[in-house]
């Protein structure tokens, strides 16, 4: 699950900063341009930022820890005594506005976002980069491809790495969790789909990752999509991989996380697929709607909320998708925007934030049971979730996924102890240790899930 669309009443600030100042002779305004750094103080964490600014009055922001890189702003200002600029395309709004301050040459100012305001103070110099030692850097030893193909009217984009050499070889397909993701699944300055397809390429398998619906080369929009239509999206790239000579046909393999963990037993077990295994990283084994239960009761409950907070969010939060199962999009989006209203000013969502979870896609999460596929399948599957995961929840998914998988004569649930919905070694587990954490997933689970590949992904 996306790591960040499940999180009903959770809003990421998504931050920018300003503007440098350089010295200038004296009685002249002094220069904004150049590279500017500072920190706001999100919920539950430190996020730092940097903007660059140009002589020609435009500017751009790194986020590292949000894996944004030169993005443009818009609304740009750089008077001495008016610094100001918004990001687009943003739930939320997020703009800055503040000034100069000569005393101590830094640009004072405010950021808000979503009707939140938090303080932020910029001084001169390039915003540290996030430290990713795990991300992969070429040159590759191994073909990387971009490559597209269609599933009906929609057009889907990705990247296909393959070992060296003729093949055929066997292939995995990467479903990424819930939101609008790119090929990489690029969350917290992470890139998990990059490291999972470079491990499992190395190892002897092409990979193909791709864009979801309405992001980077894949047209259509997500939120409009049901399970079915992103079922359809998977399966569609099974069958590109299938017409390629060199592809093994007969070894295609599904590999899902969180939210993907709902659709690729979803595709494998449809009579036709003909899918080799399948592996479940943080895939939820209970109903949609008891996921975002829980979840919001874990997420609340290790942030150190009262009790009365907690019990009044699941009390939101059971009764919002009630009205989603029941058909009542209306109802539920009336619901939501008058428990809005009851928050305090700080807390509230943006109205783009809150249409966001009132949505086809957001109902098809929500009512879909994951108990008939996982039940059908007779292939070998690898299930796998942390102890440290507040998102899909070990307590909450092992056993019943045990019970689903019962009669699949090659199927191995497995928990991993400390580690977080990405697969991180954790402290709480909270969504806002994730970019802090240097590790993008634990070695301990990239080496047990290529073993396990190479004792049951081959034996169909």
């Amino acid at each position: 699950m996306r790591s960040g669309r499940w999180f009903v009443s959770v809003v990421f600030l998504i931050v920018t900063v300003v503007v440098g100042c350089s010295s200038s002779d004296k009685g002249a305004p002094p220069s904004l341009t150049g590279d500017w750094h500072g920190a706001i103080e999100a919920p539950g964490a430190q996020l730092s930022v940097g903007v660059s600014f140009a002589d020609n009055g435009s500017a751009t922001i790194d986020i590292p820890l949000q894996g944004v890189h030169g993005a443009q702003l818009k609304d740009v200002s750089t008077q001495p005594d008016r610094v100001a600029f918004a990001i687009p395309d943003v739930p939320g709004d997020p703009a800055f506005a503040g000034k100069f301050d000569k005393g101590s040459d830094r640009i004072v100012g405010e950021f808000r976002q979503a009707g939140q305001s938090l303080p932020l103070t910029l001084q001169p110099g390039k915003v540290e980069q996030a430290t990713r030692p795990q991300e992969p850097k070429p040159p590759y030893p191994y073909r990387s491809e971009d490559v597209t193909y269609r599933n009906g009217d929609i057009t889907i984009a990705g990247t296909l790495t393959e070992p060296e050499g003729n093949g055929p070889f066997p292939a995995i397909l990467l479903i990424s969790g819930s939101g609008a993701q790119d090929r990489n699944e690029e969350l917290m300055g992470h890139k998990p789909f990059l490291l999972l397809a470079d491990t499992f390429t190395r190892a002897g398998y092409a990979v193909l990752r791709t864009d979801d619906r309405g992001v980077g080369g894949t047209s259509g929009k997500l939120d409009d999509a049901n399970y079915t239509d992103l079922a359809d999206d998977a399966a569609a790239g099974v069958k590109f991989l299938r017409a390629r000579p060199d592809i093994d046909p007969a070894h295609i393999g599904l590999f899902g996380h969180s939210e993907g963990g709902y659709l690729a037993p979803l595709v494998a077990a449809r009579p036709d697929s003909s899918i080799a295994f399948a592996i479940l990283m943080a895939g939820p084994s209970v109903p949609g709607w008891e996921v975002l239960i829980e979840q919001n009761r874990a997420l609340l409950t290790a942030a150190g909320a009262p009790q009365s907070r907690v019990d009044e969010q699941v009390a939101y939060i059971t009764d919002w998708t009630n009205l989603i199962r029941s058909g009542d999009l209306a109802g539920a989006k009336d619901l939501s925007q008058r428990h809005n209203e009851s928050l305090p000013p700080e807390q509230r969502a943006s109205a783009d934030v809150l249409n966001a979870y009132n949505t086809p896609y957001m109902a098809a999460f929500i009512s879909y049971d994951p108990a008939p596929a996982l039940s059908a399948l007779h292939i070998p599957v690898l299930a796998f979730f942390g102890t440290k995961d507040l998102q899909v929840l070990a307590t909450q998914n092992e056993p019943p996924m045990r019970d689903h998988l019962a009669a699949d004569p090659d199927a191995t649930v497995h928990v991993f102890p400390g580690l977080n919905h990405l697969m991180q070694p954790a402290n709480s587990g909270l969504p806002s240790e994730y970019t802090t954490i240097e590790t993008t997933i634990s070695p301990e689970v990239l080496g047990y899930v290529t073993a396990w590949l190479s004792q049951h992904a081959l034996t169909r």
